[in-house]
């Protein structure tokens, strides 16, 4: 099961292990369609499209599957109480973890700290 957004889905944890190990820049937002987590889909999404960050992965995950237990066990993640649980991978490492509601200065603070050219 996947999230209706319009953003690229990562269905399995195989699929998420495959992902942070083969590209080196990747973003995943694992939350549920509630409104603590559209804003950052939106966010993902305009980020996507801007071709500013070509060099980035965007990639959302349904929380409530059993597959996401691969981003809510980290220990990045430990002491999240709101969703969604948003994880940035550099070279298949944890680089950073945040979670609730986000806006765009802080994606892309995040984004530009951790995953600059």
């Amino acid at each position: 099961m996947v999230l209706p957004t319009n953003l690229k889905h990562v269905a399995t944890a195989k699929e998420l292990t495959e992902l942070i190990n083969s590209k080196e820049n990747v973003m995943v937002c694992a939350g549920r369609m509630g409104p603590m987590c559209l804003p950052v889909y939106d966010i993902m999404k305009s980020l996507e499209e801007s071709g500013k960050y070509d060099h980035v992965e965007f990639r959302d995950m349904l929380f409530d599957s059993p597959e996401s237990g691969i981003i809510r066990s980290l220990p990045e993640c430990r002491g999240f109480m709101g969703l969604p649980f948003t994880v940035y991978y550099k070279n298949g490492k944890v680089a950073k973890a945040t979670s609730s509601i986000q806006n765009m200065d802080m994606v892309t603070t995040i984004l530009d700290a951790e995953f600059s050219k």
